[in-house]
């Protein structure tokens, strides 16, 4: 683990490699899973404001299960706040493209400038998931087979998750906190990189 002030990151930021393909896996990782996708309690608010403007970019059945849940629900296991899911597969927000492949409908509507809030952090973080803890805060790489392509085609390009997720890095941490993850990150592979 590195530590940055109260953030613990987790070495495999540095070590993996990973750039989505969506042509490969379709977007897999808005409809697979047992569970929506984690929300910040900030972001509740967000969600709850900006229906009414997405709702054109969404599908009639995400716009159905969230007329039912709510624009956010809570994870019957452990109480965190997600977002809804269509009849327990894809996550409420997700529209499909021509061929098939999952966009977010927030996302295209931030696109379109009809929202200025992109998506939830933790879908622009992702294969990174965030843990807050009383002290710090835990920053780990999350290992999906959903994923396996990203992974692939990440070591063919050579991009680090860190350097793949810099742009949402920054959204959530700011622009210096992601300089001096690069300089760790600089650091760890003069150290232990190949």
């Amino acid at each position: 683990m590195i530590q940055i002030d109260d953030k613990l990151i987790s070495e495999d930021i540095f070590s993996e490699e990973f750039v989505c393909n969506l042509t490969k896996c379709k977007g897999a990782c808005c409809v697979e899973g047992d569970v929506g996708a984690p929300l910040d309690k900030d972001e509740l608010e967000i969600l709850d404001s900006i229906l009414d403007k997405i709702k054109p970019y969404l599908t009639q059945e995400g716009i159905k299960a969230l007329e039912e849940q709510g624009t956010w629900t809570t994870d019957p296991e452990d109480g965190m706040y997600v977002t809804p899911m269509v009849e327990d597969r894809e996550c409420a927000y997700v529209t499909f493209d021509e061929r098939g492949i999952t966009k977010c409908g927030i996302e295209k509507a931030y696109e379109d400038g009809a929202v200025d809030w992109q998506k939830p952090i933790s879908c622009h973080l992702y294969p990174i998931r965030v843990t807050e803890y009383s002290t710090f805060t835990a920053l780990n790489y999350h290992e999906w087979s959903v994923c396996n392509d990203a992974c692939t085609l990440g070591k063919e390009l050579q991009v680090p998750v860190y350097k793949f997720l810099k742009t949402p890095l920054t959204r959530k941490y700011g622009e210096d906190f992601y300089n001096v993850l690069s300089e760790a990150a600089d650091e760890w592979k003069k150290a232990y990189g190949s």
